[in-house]
């Protein structure tokens, strides 16, 4: 018996963001060496970043709805399975087709992650912890980008950029196995859980809501398509085109631009991503503190998206005109810091707002529409550079977007529509 088991559990998701991300940032931080390899241009590569989104939206909503349905056990452990089969293949790419093919289903795997670890914590985790749990978990996603630039760049580097993707590829499929042998759907169903910590997390759960007997239950696009659950929505998709920019573009960014070569990179590179991962955790805990010290649970959390936010757009912006690497980078990393505090606020926010029964599916869609960004962001920053104002232009337009952001957010989810929200489930 353990006496928090959850910890177990955090720590599974935590790890599974990390190679996620190790997985995704790969062919960014090895876009030098495959551009040179398979004659790719910027505008091409920009693509290529981009239809990996194609196969990733579409999945987040199925993946939520299947984690509602189905348990978040076999879900993931399904994704895992698909994302680290096509990171592996992406080592036997010829060409900018092929790749593209694979780009498309590696995407696909990796689409349900978000909202089934969403729906992971919401199951595990009582209210009180849900910001820092999200945090936690969340954390592991920039850590693995910081990784991939050391372990990628360095693999790479020595061996070749195909064998980079075998490696980690690898690792992928050691997550499942760990992941099926500790994990269960509920605390209820774990013989290794506690009989106090099942009986705590079942009175504490986030969004707990019965539906009286006889009364039908609230349709699905009740709580979708309504303006607190479209407003976290706008906000989460202004965040990662911020986060699809910097992890697609800054390898590239860092030796084009500023002229470091592959080695140097990849270990600068690192430090913006360390900073995200201070941000996830940093603002899981703020926003819980900020809850206790409240009580108001909707307040705590769009403080901490608000500041995170106007932080990275006025960073980002300034970064357009840095001359020096240094201060780029360090304009970059803080604004990491800042932005990488709203996604954990974003997803717990949901979590009041949405019933559990609701989450999976709910978090799903507002993933969707969030990881649209990722179709734009990666491509129309390759465009940019190639044929509009260079990386200026591209770190300006994500500025413009991160304060659009801070806007919806303050006019889409207000106490009195969430109330309303609420009153019908």
């Amino acid at each position: 018996m353990f006496k928090n088991y959850r910890s177990v559990v955090a720590l599974l998701l935590f790890f599974a963001g990390v190679l996620n991300y190790l997985d995704r940032a790969a062919l960014s931080v090895m876009a030098p060496l495959v551009k040179k390899d398979l004659q790719i241009d910027d505008a091409q590569m920009g693509i290529l970043f981009s239809c990996f989104f194609i196969g990733y939206c579409l999945f987040c909503f199925l993946g939520g709805w299947g984690a509602d349905r189905y348990g978040p056990r076999k879900v993931f452990g399904w994704a895992a399975a698909v994302w680290s089969l096509f990171c592996g293949a992406t080592a036997l790419a010829g060409s900018f087709t092929h790749l593209l093919i694979v780009r498309v289903l590696f995407g696909i795997g990796e689409g349900p992650m978000g909202t089934t670890t969403n729906k992971s914590i919401s199951n595990w985790f009582p209210r009180k912890e849900v910001g820092r749990a999200v945090g936690f978990t969340n954390a592991g996603q920039p850590l693995g980008a910081a990784i991939a630039a050391p372990v990628v760049g360095l693999v790479g580097l020595h061996f070749g950029w195909r064998v980079s993707f075998i490696v980690i590829a690898a690792l992928g499929f050691v997550w499942l196995a760990f992941w099926l042998w500790l994990f269960r759907d509920r605390p209820e169903h774990h013989p290794r859980v506690s009989e106090p910590e099942r009986q705590m997390i079942a009175a504490q759960r986030p969004a707990t809501r019965v539906t009286p007997t006889g009364q039908a239950k609230t349709p699905l696009w009740h709580y979708v398509l309504s303006l607190p659950v479209l407003g976290v929505a706008a906000a989460f998709f202004c965040f990662n085109y911020i986060q699809f920019f910097f992890l697609s573009w800054l390898p590239s960014y860092l030796t084009d631009f500023q002229h470091l070569d592959i080695k140097s990179m990849s270990l600068i590179g690192i430090l913006p991503w360390l900073g995200a991962t201070i941000g996830f955790i940093g603002g899981g805990m703020i926003s819980d503190a900020l809850f206790r010290r409240t009580g108001n649970f909707l307040l705590s959390r769009k403080l901490v998206i608000f500041s995170g936010l106007a932080v990275a757009a006025v960073c980002v912006m300034l970064t357009a005109w840095a001359s020096s690497v240094t201060l780029a980078v360090s304009l970059i990393t803080l604004a990491s810091v800042f932005a990488y505090m709203t996604p954990q606020a974003c997803w717990s926010l949901l979590q009041d707002i949405v019933p559990a029964e609701r989450i999976g599916t709910a978090g799903g869609f507002v993933h969707l529409l969030a990881n649209l960004a990722g179709i734009l962001s990666p491509g129309i920053t390759g465009f940019l550079i190639q044929y509009g104002g260079g990386y200026s232009s591209a770190f300006l337009l994500a500025s413009v977007l991160a304060l659009t952001g801070m806007a919806l957010l303050g006019i889409f989810v207000r106490e009195r529509s969430v109330n309303a929200l609420r009153a019908l489930a």
